[in-house]
């Protein structure tokens, strides 16, 4: 919503009723008066449902910063990593935050368990900061300290520092799954370019939540916080980082026997306005070996095109992306399908088509209803606003344009007050 701070709908399938949008809390990013027009600020919200049905939301964060003390793991950017509670299960009308998850997250993954544990995994801080969890035994109330998983540290043959990107999920029973791609974070002077989002290969591992154990996926043990050095003995997927390739982290969900399947976007050097498209690629364990790396929308190869998105797995070999790209100008979400493990794609239903739109997907949604499995932003080039969307197996979910874009006179005035304020600020300034 206006200023970032985050709201939240609903839909009811049984009524084909929507209500909100509400906000749910206030971030500190968007309101800062001397930040730059074009600031790095995206907070990524992340929402759960607990086993009592009260709505969990973690917002806000992008590395923290002084006013929150010392990073202890990590170095910091700006603003706190939140969290806000619904007042009433299932209830997305009134809301209170709470104070019980470190400030210095980004990248929020929040996981519930069979036994109600909730998971919070982040980047404690900026890109030199590990990766931890915080782990609640009481619907999300409280947290126990942070716990480190992905180490970052100085290296010694490069002017970089060892960084990670990770994509967590629910695994079989007690397990969580990790798919993780590192992020070779150069010295600002290290390059003629400076910092880039260099990234590169696929990683994968699994938490025992119940032993309190991790282990690769041919079962060996691993050691905690886990360097870059052990990741690329035991945990490896692939090595994806040759001929100037990319990649940026995508999802990781099992099979019917319990062997991971990962999405990963790779393209041709991705920090540069004359880098390769993002093509999604799938890897699969057989229970002897990765296989895949073959590009989801093999078009993308010719027509330089982005894909992004997230797949179901109906079988070990039967699988179905649901993708976004662009084909001839127009934005689109489709299908895409596989057969064979992942070998070959092709193209299924269509779900939504918009004009010379770019996309921005949400991951799948956990437990979701057909008709519903994934939200989709559409960016507008003439607008500050999204259009956001809630697509499924028949599309996206209709709704009134004027009941979907109402936000309360309170919400505006602040808006109309900030923007006013601005413009005196840069005034002033200049």
């Amino acid at each position: 919503g206006p200023l970032e701070d985050p709201y939240v709908a609903a839909y009811n399938h049984n009524t084909a009723q929507w209500t909100g949008p509400y906000k749910a809390g206030i971030s500190e990013l968007g309101k800062d008066l001397t930040q730059p027009k074009n600031i790095d600020n995206h907070g990524k919200p992340t929402m759960l449902i607990d086993k009592l049905g009260y709505i969990h939301i973690f917002f806000g964060g992008h590395g923290g910063d002084k006013r929150h003390g010392k990073n202890t793991l990590g170095n910091g950017h700006y603003a706190a990593n939140k969290h806000a509670v619904s007042k009433r299960p299932y209830d997305i009308t009134e809301w209170e935050e709470l104070n019980a998850i470190e400030p210095f997250g980004t990248y929020n993954q929040a996981i519930v368990m069979d036994n109600g544990d909730i998971y919070l995994f982040y980047r404690h801080g900026a890109h030199r900061s590990d990766w931890v969890y915080q782990k609640s035994t009481d619907n999300g109330r409280t947290f126990e300290k942070p716990v480190s998983i992905l180490k970052t540290k100085k290296r010694t043959d490069i002017e970089a520092t060892d960084s990670w990107y990770a994509y967590v999920s629910k695994g079989q029973n007690d397990d969580i799954i990790i798919s993780y791609d590192y992020h070779v974070c150069w010295n600002m002077k290290a390059t003629d370019r400076g910092h880039t989002t260099e990234r590169h290969d696929a990683y994968y591992m699994v938490f025992d939540t119940n032993k309190n154990t991790w282990r690769n996926v041919q079962g060996d043990a691993l050691t905690m916080p886990l360097t870059r050095e052990v990741a690329d003995e035991k945990t490896l997927v692939a090595r994806t980082g040759g001929n100037g390739f990319w990649t940026f982290n995508g999802s990781t969900h099992l099979d019917q026997n319990g062997y991971p399947h990962i999405g990963i976007n790779i393209g041709k050097d991705l920090g540069q306005k004359t880098g390769g498209p993002k093509q999604t690629s799938h890897y699969r364990w057989t229970g002897s070996e990765w296989l895949g790396g073959q590009p989801v929308y093999e078009q993308a190869r010719e027509d330089g095109t982005d894909t992004r998105g997230d797949f179901i797995i109906k079988s070990p070999t039967e699988i179905n992306y649901l993708l976004g790209y662009k084909e001839n100008g127009d934005g689109i979400i489709s299908y895409y399908n596989s057969t064979d493990g992942g070998q070959t794609f092709n193209k299924g239903k269509e779900l939504l088509r918009s004009k010379n739109a770019a996309w921005s997907l949400t991951a799948l949604i956990d437990n979701a209803h057909p008709d519903a499995r994934i939200i989709v932003a559409e960016k507008l080039k003439s607008s500050n606003w999204r259009k956001l969307y809630l697509v499924g197996d028949n599309g996206p979910i209709q709704r009134e344009k004027s009941s979907a874009s109402v936000l309360t006179k309170a919400d505006q005035d602040h808006l109309k007050k900030f923007k006013a304020a601005h413009e005196l600020y840069k005034k002033n300034k200049k």
